[in-house]
């Protein structure tokens, strides 16, 4: 009974150990339950998307009050929350660089918006799709390294939110959501390189000519806040020459999760098509023999020997 009561008095005593201690967890629990209520109400009636950024705002905002209320309790002698802060900041600069440096990194994230969550990006060597944002970090959905073509590998990725402050990020999907993919293909020289050109750009238009449509409107759009300017997107063939043929690149406009869909397409299409002529066929790495004063042009064979 006695320690009972001596453990009651020690509680009431504003500036003991176990009183902080207590009137912490009370707090903590406190606004633990504040949070779980405050969700469940405002995430009645609301998509995925809606209820997913409710939780996190919520509970970004839990975080800071449950930082500032702790920190009051045990902190009540200084004579300002601000020297408790200055104080707690000028520590934490010198023993938590890399998460202080991944907290920066969220709230630019926060404020600024490179991306959101669904948005595929690119950071350093890391590739996919954000899945979840967080106060240290952010998750990737993986796509490509050993899978062609930007498709999910299956892995997620972590990564801090300060790598942000250290390599570029590129964003696949915000302001122009659309990317230029090449297909180049090799005929010999003998095909019939301009046929095979005109049979390409039919096959890119028509198999482009929605998209095309589409990324105009997107154009628009994207100039209200980048600078980007495309005076020409609809799809192209471009010809030029390799060692073991002639090379027709097709490029064309495509969705970042869609590239590999449209190239399946056009490959298909170009097999067809090409079955169908004699005067056209794929080159590939071969060796051949050369007789120049029999095969050669007229106005390049050798001279006769006198």
């Amino acid at each position: 009974m006695d320690l009972l009561n001596t453990l009651w008095k020690s509680i009431l005593i504003p500036n003991s150990f176990e009183s902080k201690l207590v009137y912490s967890l009370l707090a903590l629990l406190a606004l633990g339950l504040m949070r779980r209520l405050l969700v469940r109400v405002l995430q009645k009636k609301r998509d995925l998307q809606a209820q997913y950024q409710i939780r996190k705002t919520v509970g970004y905002i839990s975080f800071g009050l449950g930082f500032l209320v702790v920190g009051r309790i045990w902190f009540t002698g200084f004579s300002s929350l601000t020297t408790y802060i200055g104080l707690l900041s000028a520590g934490l600069a010198v023993a938590m660089h890399a998460p202080l440096t991944n907290l920066a990194g969220w709230v630019f994230i926060l404020f600024r918006k490179p991306f959101i969550v669904g948005d595929r990006v690119e950071i350093g060597p890391h590739r996919g799709d954000v899945i979840d944002q967080r106060l240290f970090m952010f998750s990737l959905m993986e796509v490509g390294n050993w899978v062609d073509a930007d498709q999910s590998t299956g892995r997620i990725i972590h990564v801090p939110n300060g790598l942000l402050f250290k390599d570029g990020l590129a964003n696949y999907t915000q302001g122009f959501s659309y990317i230029w993919n090449e297909i180049p293909i090799l005929l010999t020289f003998e095909s019939d390189w301009r046929r095979a050109k005109s049979i390409l750009t039919e096959i890119a238009e028509r198999r482009g000519a929605t998209q095309v449509e589409k990324a105009k409107e997107q154009v628009k759009e994207a100039n209200k806040q980048f600078m980007v300017f495309y005076s020409y997107l609809t799809p192209t063939v471009y010809t030029t020459v390799k060692d073991s043929g002639v090379q027709l690149t097709i490029r064309f406009l495509c969705a970042p999760r869609g590239r590999r869909g449209i190239e399946q397409e056009i490959w298909e299409d170009v097999l067809d098509t090409f079955a169908e002529h004699d005067d056209i066929d794929f080159a590939y790495p071969t060796q051949r023999l050369f007789a120049n004063d029999r095969e050669g042009k007229p106005g390049c064979l050798p001279a006769a020997p006198r």
